[in-house]
């Protein structure tokens, strides 16, 4: 059966890390979802909710109740989206009040939020919707040489009550994704620790300082590469890996993979087609195991 989705691309993924959305669009594609553009859809509100708790729920809630004039649930790429955004469904369809307060103001707009449509994250999907069983027979190149570590951030799965699909504190399904694909996904130190990107916007040291301490414990175990779900941690990784390892005399050398891109390859993509040549830390490492060529970027 073919799963049908709006896609909620939000503010960053187009602009900044179009690689994990080129990539997503390849592994749903060869696993039997579709995906639906959605229209004019605005950011999900979650910059918006330090300054303004009603702008933020206005905003979320106007994507939501377009997503219901569609009859499409909403597949989103970014955890702080769907976070935000499974979270105010929650609250509109439990809090009457509120709910008619918020309708008040997308009545403006021609729109109403009912609670009728579910929000997933791509990782959700791809355990709940598509399962184990079908992405390991979507692999054709398994990577059983290939020894990551997982790096699933803070939002994916938190807060429990709003996300509530594993655990937080012992998160298994990106590993279960990952080992899918025949590689080895390592344990390390502080896996569930933040990468530092939240930070960036008060220290830059700081954040920088969270990222080396994650890069350093995944060095610990010889992991030829860090999975991400995340856009934002993968910037805060990839983007700045080289100027951590400038900063602090370190030697990585770690390639930031999205899940995505690790799937494809698994499936017998190349390095093209996933857009590896908008990584930032040199992949070669891991598709020249597998004896995949690939283009590098001038």
């Amino acid at each position: 059966m073919t799963n049908k989705y709006l896609i909620f691309l939000g503010c960053a993924i187009p602009y900044r890390v179009a690689s994990f959305e080129i990539s997503s669009r390849k592994i749903l594609s060869k696993l039997g979802v579709e995906l639906v553009e959605m229209p004019e859809f605005n950011c999900c509100g979650l910059p918006f909710d330090p300054v303004s708790h009603e702008t933020m729920l206005i905003l979320a809630a106007k994507n939501l109740a377009m997503a219901e004039q569609q009859g499409l649930n909403i597949l989103t790429l970014c955890p702080g989206c769907a976070g935000t955004l499974k979270k105010v469904n929650k609250i509109l369809k439990e809090d009457k009040k509120q709910r008619e307060q918020i309708n008040s103001h997308l009545k403006r707009v021609s729109l109403e939020f009912k609670g009728t449509v579910e929000v997933k994250h791509l990782l959700q999907l791809l355990r709940e919707d598509v399962g184990i069983d079908k992405i390991k027979e979507s692999v054709t190149r398994p990577l059983t040489e290939l020894k990551v570590a997982e790096h699933n951030g803070c939002h994916i799965l938190r807060p429990k009550k709003y996300i509530g699909f594993d655990d937080p504190e012992d998160p298994q399904t990106l590993k279960m994704l990952i080992e899918a694909t025949g590689a080895t996904c390592l344990d390390y130190i502080g896996e569930t620790e933040c990468c530092g990107a939240p930070s960036v916007g008060v220290s830059d040291k700081v954040a920088l300082q969270l990222a080396r301490e994650k890069l350093n414990h995944v060095k610990m175990v010889d992991a030829q590469a860090l999975i991400t779900i995340c856009p934002f941690c993968h910037i805060m990784y990839d983007t700045n890996e080289l100027r951590i390892e400038k900063t602090f005399n370190e030697v990585y050398g770690i390639p930031i993979l999205h899940y995505p891109q690790l799937l494809g390859l698994a499936m017998g993509m190349t390095p093209e087609e996933l857009a590896f040549g908008e990584l930032r830390v040199n992949p070669q490492k891991i598709t020249k195991q597998f004896d995949i060529k690939e283009q590098n970027k001038p």
